[in-house]
């Protein structure tokens, strides 16, 4: 598949970077809310970003409005384990959107062991003329007060005010790697290595277990569950994959324990293409259900692959993200790179795909053209209001002007969190400690 693309297709211009530096600030997770109007991101070092879309403005009303800091917040400490004698990182590994009920917004966040419920409010009046309170809020002398009043609501600058709802401690002997929220908006469930629990958003102290793969003698452990997703539309499915490179769609209607699955999604391996990584680049880092709920894609260590729910045999789709580095797996094993977990994401209308690479590349797949592009996320190549250039690696041979040799690849730049806005061809690059907005200006039928 080449890596030319029609550029009037593709075409993203820049919003917005915001630079960080110290390695708290590198970004761990990027999420849009249901309208794509807020933009949420979670870093290393325990805290979350909130990003509101501009109104457009009435000077130009068809211009896009750009995204700016809305509010920040410290989600999670450090905290270490007394009992265990581990340290428990205050990383933020996932932040999901709850569904808005009213004028509020609200979001899960979690590090390794503890999930919490964050309720965000404006606030843009306040009460004045107390009959027993002064300005200041101090209780007036009684005897002073001559007169009733009615209080007031005065207009006042606005002020955003986070405050933790619900605390989800204690349900996780591993550490947390995926939540999702349930299409029914009033469970959700949390996953690691080995678990799965089922929460009620309004009861912290128990959770279900419905998905528990820890074997008698540890021993024995084969695989690890690597990520997990409810179903948009039915409440009772949901999938989980595995280091294995296996998916499992499982029905929470059959059992109370989902351990015999409905559905086992997994391509037979070719024999030809056996080698010593094989196992660890079939793991599958990431897995998103399509809206339509038809269809999952995931995400291993070379490819994306796309499901259909009624087909378990073989993927529909496959693309090769980046396999000019197949021969470069013996030294991505020596650096850990190997090891790294690439999220994927889709576009409104599941159409588009988009997944990270590293030199601070992302790349895009059109699933109707079949064309694909890969560009870049960095402050050399993106100026402010600039269109990308689509990228290209080669392995040797002719090379073009622009080309970039696979060993001049840099692996420590590298593109793991991605978002693509709910409705428009808005999307979110999380490029170590950089955060990107690209936003596609010519074409918005694209998805």
């Amino acid at each position: 598949m080449g890596e030319d693309t029609d550029t009037r297709k593709i075409n993203h211009s820049f919003l917005r970077d915001h630079s960080y530096v110290t390695e708290a600030d590198i970004i761990s997770t990027v999420e849009f809310n249901h309208t794509g109007e807020l933009l949420a991101t979670g870093d290393k070092g325990g805290r979350v970003v909130i990003f509101q879309r501009e109104p457009e403005s009435k000077n130009a009303p068809h211009s896009q409005g750009e995204y700016d800091v809305y509010s920040t917040f410290q989600s999670h400490e450090p905290e270490f384990d007394y009992l265990k004698s581990l340290e428990i990182e205050e990383k933020i590994n996932k932040i999901k959107w709850l569904p808005q009920q009213n004028a509020a917004h609200s979001l899960l966040s979690t590090n390794d062991k503890t999930i919490k419920l964050w309720k965000i409010t404006e606030r843009d009046k306040r009460p004045e003329g107390y009959n027993l309170k002064d300005e200041e809020g101090k209780l007036k002398d009684l005897s002073t007060v001559t007169s009733l009043q009615v209080p007031v609501l005065k207009p006042m600058d606005l002020m955003v005010e986070v405050s933790p709802r619900r605390i989800f401690a204690n349900g996780h002997t591993y550490h947390i790697n995926s939540i999702s929220v349930n299409s029914d908006c009033e469970t959700y469930m949390s996953a690691d290595d080995l678990r799965i629990n089922l929460w009620h958003l309004a009861i912290t102290d128990r959770s279900f277990n419905i998905v528990d793969i820890k074997p008698a003698n540890m021993e024995d452990l084969t695989e690890v569950i690597t990520a997990s997703e409810f179903h948009p539309h039915h409440c009772n499915l949901f999938v989980y994959s595995s280091s294995k490179g296996s998916l499992r769609l499982c029905d929470m209607r059959a059992a109370a324990l989902c351990d015999k699955h409905s559905k086992l999604s997994e391509e037979p391996e070719d024999p030809s293409n056996r080698s010593f990584f094989s196992e660890i680049i079939s793991s599958v880092s990431d897995v998103k259900f399509s809206h339509s709920g038809r269809y999952m894609l995931t995400r291993d260590y070379l490819t994306v692959k796309v499901w259909d729910l009624n087909m378990e045999a073989r993927p529909i789709e496959t693309y090769q993200v980046h396999d000019y580095l197949r021969s470069k797996l013996c030294s991505l094993y020596e650096n850990d790179c190997i090891f790294d977990k690439f999220e994927c994401a889709w576009n409104g209308s599941d159409s588009v795909i988009m997944t990270g690479a590293y030199n601070n590349f992302f790349r895009m797949f059109d699933r109707n053209t079949k064309r694909d592009v890969t560009l870049e996320a960095s402050r050399e190549s993106s100026k402010p209001r600039a269109v990308l250039k689509p990228r290209r690696v080669c392995m040797g041979g002719k090379r073009r002007r622009d080309d970039i040799s696979v060993d001049s690849l840099d692996f420590t730049k590298k593109i793991l969190h991605t978002a693509w806005h709910p409705a428009e061809n808005i999307i979110a690059i999380a490029a170590t400690n950089n955060l990107y907005i690209f936003q596609d200006k010519v074409n918005s039928d694209m998805h």
